[in-house]
């Protein structure tokens, strides 16, 4: 089948389109910046690539012959106001490029809208459900829960959770039911509906074989690697509170963990349906999808994760247009050394951050991750997604990646951290020298007051990180 794909550079749509590819299925894949395209599919002779906005998309940007789409666009992550009408005007400009193709089946993943009260982020999905609906062609919906897999994002805050408190005083909402998915299975759900026509114009929620509550989910995680841990939820914690809550103990923006509260005040069951009977699967425990978590990241291979999503209101336009380091009206911090040996001193630049830290001085590094906690930024807890690889879009710590390439012998950094301004980092090797260029464009009197405050600690943190890249230990 020739399929299109939205959401490319997202958690589900990245493996969705690796499953499809092993399948032997054509992909049209689409993405809002070219330079963003994942490297395991980049070169896959069965893929191809569309550069696309759907809030502003261009006309016949979509080939005709295509029969089945994907729609995989959604973030819990934004803090727009207006974000349902953004949903809104995104899925119907997707369904107006749509309907002007030979497509006959849509296949939309959403959220188990089953409770009275919904969140307004699951009031967003139903109504892109509903805006997506079309006379000419079949819409087949999933409606899923917490999806537990490697890298997304209830996996990794409640891995944040249970690794780092063993005692927790937690907010009532931990004794929400719900009924956690694995990845494996969405997937499975997802690949198995192409071209039923018994799923089509038909919505089925997905969900695995227990309800569990948040905080059983919890124990169950610390079960699954041998921690013991006590759990005492409190009534008295306001929303607010507990997105406070969430936001300092783990890794996840604020905005996300908003939306989280607000979602996770909602009971997610499922109802019952004979999907399982259609799509031959068994969906396994949570304890089975934890497990096969780990898997992945002990074989260091987590595919994607929820973290790869350019963090809003950083960035308004596409990556690639940052690129090039600014030359005017900037502070910059800028030195170089003879490499010795070239292999070690890529490899160092390539594992920076995340576990390995900055190589110099990294209690520092630390600290200004906590005070940019503090101040709402994305702090130094979401590391990295890989060890040793690194590509654009990819997060690394309160840094995100621009350009990586390790022919070119370039690796940029843009700060996503809170800043009275705009801040890169590039390391670059030419001939026989490594360059590391720290540049910062200030934002009116306090961006340069910013700049001489920590202007004294750049002498020794960047001297020493530029020494332990360039001189094996």
């Amino acid at each position: 089948m020739k399929i299109l794909i939205t959401g490319t550079t997202g958690y589900i749509a990245k493996r969705l389109a690796l499953q499809l590819l092993e399948d032997k299925h054509e992909l049209i894949c689409c993405v809002r910046d070219i330079n963003r395209i994942p490297d395991e599919i980049a070169e896959h002779p069965l893929c191809s690539f569309i550069k696309i906005d759907f809030l502003s998309p261009e006309p016949n940007k979509i080939p005709k012959d295509i029969d089945v789409a994907y729609y995989l666009i959604h973030s819990m992550a934004t803090d727009a106001d207006d974000f349902e009408d953004l949903e809104r005007q995104c899925a119907q400009n997707f369904k107006n490029l749509v309907e002007a193709t030979d497509c006959e089946q849509v296949i939309y993943l959403s959220g188990i809208v089953n409770d009275d009260s919904l969140s307004k982020h699951l009031k967003s999905r139903l109504q892109v459900e509903e805006t997506l609906k079309s006379e000419k062609y079949a819409l087949t919906t999933f409606r899923a829960g917490i999806i537990v897999g490697s890298g997304s994002a209830s996996f990794e805050i409640i891995r944040d959770i249970v690794e780092k408190l063993p005692v927790m005083i937690t907010p009532k909402w931990l004794n929400t039911k719900t009924q956690p998915l694995g990845i494996r299975d969405v997937l499975t759900y997802l690949s198995g509906a192409l071209g039923k026509e018994a799923l089509y114009n038909n919505s089925y929620d997905i969900f695995g074989p227990e309800i569990l509550t948040y905080k059983e989910m919890l124990l169950q995680f610390a079960e699954v690697r041998g921690l013991k841990r006590y759990i005492y939820t409190l009534p008295v914690l306001t929303p607010k509170l507990s997105s406070y809550w969430l936001y300092f103990v783990t890794s996840t923006s604020f905005q996300l963990a908003q939306a989280l509260v607000d979602s996770m005040k909602v009971e997610v069951i499922g109802k019952p349906s004979d999907i399982n009977n259609h799509i031959s699967i068994q969906p396994m425990t949570y304890k089975k999808a934890v497990d096969l978590a780990f898997q992945r990241i002990q074989q260091n291979s987590v595919i994607s994760s929820w973290k790869d999503a350019v963090s809003s209101g950083v960035f308004k336009d596409q990556l690639s247009k940052h690129i090039e380091l600014p030359q005017y009206g900037c502070f910059k911090d800028v030195r170089s050394k003879t490499i010795i040996d070239e292999e070690f001193t890529l490899n160092q630049i390539w594992g920076i951050g995340g576990r390995n830290g900055w190589y110099s001085f990294n209690t520092l590094w630390k600290l200004r991750g906590y005070v940019d906690k503090l101040f709402g930024g994305v702090g130094l807890r979401r590391g990295r997604t890989h060890d040793t690889y690194l590509e654009a879009g990819d997060p690394l710590d309160f840094w995100r990646v621009l350009f990586a390439d390790k022919k070119e012998k370039r690796l940029l950094l843009f700060a996503e951290m809170k800043l009275p301004g705009e801040a890169w980092l590039e390391f670059k090797i030419v001939k026989d020298k490594l360059y590391q260029r720290a540049v910062f464009r200030p934002k009116g009197v306090w961006g340069r007051l910013y700049w001489y405050m920590v202007l004294p600690f750049h002498a020794f943190v960047f001297k020493g990180m530029i020494n332990a890249l360039v001189e094996p230990k």
